[in-house]
Order: C-alpha cells, then structure tokens, then sequence
C-alpha cells in the first residue's frame, strides 16, 4: 500500500463496546502506517470486557495517531458517536471528522474514497458509504437483512424526504465546519438509528430541494461480519424512532 500525502487531516471516530476479542488492531495500526494525516478516536462505551485496555494498548504503540475517548457508562452508539465528532472537532486540528463501524465491514481503505469526494466537492458537507449490490462491486450481506434493509430504507427516505438509499451503513464523514458542531450539539433521541436524525438535522439548516450538500459513495466492497449486535427487537424498535423523527423534524 503506498503511503498517501494529504495536506486536509482528518479524525475518524471508531464507537466500541465489548469489541476486545474481534478488533482488528493490526488492520488499524497497518492503515494509519501509510495515512500519517489521518487519526484514530476510539469511544469506549462503557464496554464490560477488557476493550479499554486493548485500545490503551493501541494508543501507546501509535501515540501521535491515535486518541482514546472512555464514557463512564454504556450509552448507546449514537452517542458514542456524538460525543466522540465532538470531542474530535474541539481536540484535532482536523478538515474532516467521521465515524467507521469497529468490525470494519467496511475496509478502512474506503475513507480515501469519502474523503476524495469532499475534497472535490466544496459544496459536500456529508459523505455516505453506500451498500449498493452492483456489478464489480463486492457487497457480502445476509439475505434477510439486505431485505429488511431495504424496507427500512424506503421508510427512511420517506420520513427524510429525499432519495437516499442506505443511511445505516457505519461509514460517513463531515466537513469540519462551525455549522456541525451546533447539529451535534443535543443528544440523539435514538441510539441506533441515529444516522436518520443527523442527516434530518443536516436537512433542517441546509435543504430538501438542492441536495449539494449529502453524497452518497457506492462502496467497492462491504462483508456482513459476524457477532453485530443488532436483534430483530431492534428493528421494530427502529420503526418507532423513524416516527419519532418524523414528528420532530418534519
């Protein structure tokens, strides 16, 4: 892999909880290696296994690359993530903030394609990885929850009122802007569809009808790792907080 030069520094989030068994270390240490602009701020979520003191491990054989942020309770991945583009935009010097699932479903190699988009596009305030099944593209996900996928998709577009096709895949980064820090501001009223009420708040202050300002990215490859947390509960769960943000912003 050859090493990338960006003058645009960015700070990725990385929410944990209990991941101490499956958190691909060497992967992460691998890709900031040849990404010297790019840093690392792992959430610990409360997590009940020795997670924190593999994330302190990492941070002490990566120091200048990697930050760890540890919540005092499990709070929930929304904010876990919330905290965590807070606590980056007002401790790193950073163009773009993002947040990226820990199983790393999405290869880390998939945030030079976002980051690419914002650095084209000045308009972009929002990059989205996108799981779209399409020739010469590697998408590996289960049946039943590419389906249920797409179910909850339709309903979120229609609550969103816009076109888009995958707002839960865990791969998106933001521009830096002052604008951003106000969106995070309050806490999200629902811990895993959250992904819905940021792009509802971005939607409040730009707009539904230029959308300029959100980019979805086709990724070129996504795999369905094993041990998610997510339950079906979760899932109707889900559609009683796609209502709840459809009464808020709307």
């Amino acid at each position: 892999m050859p090493v990338v030069h960006r003058t645009e520094a960015s700070t990725i989030v990385v929410p944990c909880y209990n991941e101490a068994a499956r958190l691909r270390v060497d992967s992460f240490r691998g890709y900031l290696r040849h990404h010297p602009s790019t840093t690392f701020l792992f959430v610990d979520d409360g997590s009940k296994d020795g997670t924190l003191a593999v994330l302190k491990n990492l941070k002490d054989s990566v120091p200048a690359q990697v930050d760890v942020l540890a919540l005092a309770k499990n709070s929930g991945k929304g904010e876990a993530v919330r905290q965590g583009l807070l606590h980056a935009i007002q401790r790193h010097s950073s163009s773009y903030v993002g947040y990226w699932d820990a199983d790393l479903a999405t290869p880390l190699e998939a945030i030079d394609d976002l980051q690419g988009i914002l650095s084209e596009q000045p308009a972009v305030q929002i990059v989205m990885g996108s799981r779209v099944r399409l020739l010469g593209r590697e998408i590996q996900r289960k049946a039943a929850r590419h389906y249920l996928g797409r179910v909850f998709a339709t309903f979120a577009s229609i609550v969103l009122r816009m076109p888009v096709y995958d707002t839960q895949c865990g791969a998106k980064i933001l521009r830096v802007v002052p604008e951003l820090t106000k969106l995070l501001q309050q806490p999200f009223g629902s811990r895993w569809i959250f992904d819905v009420e940021l792009i509802a708040r971005f939607a409040q202050f730009y707009s539904k009808d230029r959308l300029e300002w959100i980019y979805e990215f086709p990724l070129h490859r996504w795999d369905d790792v094993e041990g998610s947390k997510l339950r079906a509960f979760d899932f109707l769960r889900a559609g009683r907080d796609l209502l709840e943000i459809n009464r808020r912003y709307r």
